[in-house]
């Protein structure tokens, strides 16, 4: 991959690549949580929504998120960089919420989300990824020429 480029050429302003070396690692870990959330609300949803309607949802959001970050960090540019940085945080808030809901009133979801007890199910990677995102999204940031 090349360097990301920031300035401009021919008079017109360049996208800001977001997929490289890290960038390329988170690419590739939201899109296979994407996979995971998108299949896992999808099941849930079709087959047995009315025992956990709330946790099934809440994967169904989760499953939107990565997917949108995903599309972000792939799109690269500075508008996608800032919109990826937003969602990481929203992401971030909601699995705080959501894990700590999880853990303080288990009764309340009969079924896990991805988000449960922090990402649990999923090797903790749902509290991670965010915050490794919003880093990664921060260095990545223009620079002033």
């Amino acid at each position: 991959m090349a360097e990301p480029v920031t300035g401009e050429k021919n008079g017109r302003q360049e996208r800001t690549r977001l997929v490289q070396g890290p960038g390329l690692l988170l690419v590739w870990l939201y899109g296979v949580m994407s996979v995971g959330a998108v299949s896992r609300s999808v099941y849930q949803i079709l087959t047995d929504f009315g025992s956990a309607p709330l946790a099934h949802v809440l994967s169904a959001v989760a499953a939107v998120v990565y997917a949108f970050i995903t599309y972000t960090l792939v799109r690269g540019g500075e508008r996608a960089r800032r919109a990826a940085l937003v969602c990481c945080a929203a992401e971030l808030v909601g699995v705080l919420i959501v894990g700590t809901w999880t853990v303080l009133e288990p009764s309340a979801f009969p079924d896990s989300t991805v988000w449960s007890e922090y990402g649990m199910g999923y090797l903790f990677i749902p509290v991670l990824l965010p915050v490794t995102g919003m880093l990664w999204l921060r260095r990545s940031r223009r620079q002033p020429a």
